[in-house]
């Protein structure tokens, strides 16, 4: 799942890519406002949810939250700002910001309102994600099939997430690659064949299929 963090501060900013990589999360991290802006509205590159601070160069966050709404984008976005007076909390939210957190906060929190703007938008009541036998967690960052926990790297929770959150759709290589590697990554030749063929001898032959000349799918586990 792709992630948009407009940060300026050099040590949040690095300390927030760290702590949301960790929970596989792919994320993009500009540094001014301008930059937000040409992200945000750069439809080859859709993101499942911007993290917008306030304050930044060039740009102020708050501008770059009515520009984008003003053109008609509704990608969810979290507001991180020092700014904790009430008339600011209700220029942020009135501004088109989904939820707003306020500096200094903890990881655990940031985490935890991604999830449930996710879950908002994905219409979901919990975090888990249920398709047949499959159940994958983003919380605990676990998948389970009839149960039983399976052990998944990173990227395979990655890929599993991504088909499984658009059961009956078909991925293409470039939109998988765009949920698994960020700008400066380098994408291999054959990781996600080499994904694909590790989930499928995990959790059976059935759970990914192959759609020829298009691209993958999510299947049923028998």
């Amino acid at each position: 799942m792709r992630l948009l963090l407009v940060e300026d501060d050099h040590m949040i900013g690095e300390s927030l890519v760290r702590g949301l990589r960790d929970d596989g999360y792919v994320v993009d991290w500009v540094r001014d406002g301008a930059a937000a802006l040409a992200a945000i509205q750069d439809t080859t590159t859709p993101y499942a949810l911007a993290i917008l601070d306030w304050n930044l160069p060039r740009k102020d966050g708050l501008s770059v939250l009515k520009s984008a709404r003003s053109s008609g984008n509704t990608v969810p976005v979290l507001m991180i700002t020092a700014r904790d007076e009430l008339a600011d909390r209700i220029s942020g939210l009135d501004g088109g910001a989904d939820d707003y957190l306020v500096k200094p906060f903890e990881l655990a929190e940031l985490k935890a309102r991604l999830r449930s703007l996710l879950r908002r938008r994905d219409g979901r009541a919990t975090s888990e994600i249920v398709h047949g036998a499959i159940v994958v967690d983003p919380v605990t960052h676990t998948v389970k099939v009839h149960d039983t926990q399976v052990a998944v790297t990173p990227r395979e929770f990655a890929l599993l997430r991504a088909l499984i959150e658009r059961p009956g759709a078909v991925l293409s290589r470039a939109q998988i690659e765009e949920h698994l590697y960020g700008w400066e990554e380098t994408v291999q030749s054959n990781a996600i064949e080499f994904a694909i063929h590790s989930l499928r001898r995990k959790l059976g032959n059935s759970v990914i299929e192959n759609v020829r000349g298009v691209g993958w799918r999510i299947g049923l586990v028998p």
